[in-house]
């Protein structure tokens, strides 16, 4: 049984522990607390540390992921979270260009911890005014060769299908 670490990472209510939880066969260990300061959302709780879920792929796979503290003041388990991962994914809020510059910060950042694979992952595409994945990748600047997925993170079949570009990414680079 191999197991591979991958880090969901992105933006403050980018929808990472939403990620995780729609697709994790263990309940989610989160290190959720309740926001005490609401000038950033109307959001109840933030990640403080890491989210922590698990997904059997086959009999052979099994990933671990890693959600990282969106919020900058809790930024040092970044790189701890980043050790050892064989691809993370970029989890940006396709409604909320404001959060685009920070998304684009983040994934800098991780390119910078460590030569991994990636994607990122264009969530809330279930919304009305959500910015098309193309479109998305524009504003982020990022390569033309990196993918950039649709995503609903509250939808089980969208995160499955993230999570195999990121896996179909590392094969790639693996045979090259």
């Amino acid at each position: 049984m191999q197991t591979v670490k991958i880090v969901v990472t992105g933006p403050f209510n980018a929808g990472k522990t939403a990620f995780i939880g729609a697709i994790s066969e263990i309940e989610v260990v989160s290190t959720e607390r309740r926001i005490t300061d609401h000038s950033e959302s109307t959001k109840e709780e933030t990640t403080v540390a890491m989210d922590f879920g698990r997904i059997t792929v086959d009999d052979g796979l099994v990933l671990y992921l890693f959600g990282t503290p969106g919020q900058r003041r809790f930024d040092f388990m970044w790189e701890i979270l980043s050790e050892g991962m064989l691809g993370f994914i970029v989890l940006v809020d396709s409604v909320a260009p404001e959060t685009f510059h920070e998304a684009k910060e983040i994934l800098d950042l991780f390119k910078n911890y460590s030569p991994a694979c990636y994607v990122v992952a264009a969530n809330k595409q279930d919304l009305e005014d959500a910015w098309p994945p193309g479109d998305l990748g524009i504003a982020l600047k990022i390569d033309s060769d990196v993918k950039v997925v649709p995503c609903v993170a509250r939808d089980k079949e969208s995160v499955k299908r993230v999570l195999l570009e990121l896996l179909y990414s590392i094969l790639e680079t693996a045979e090259e």
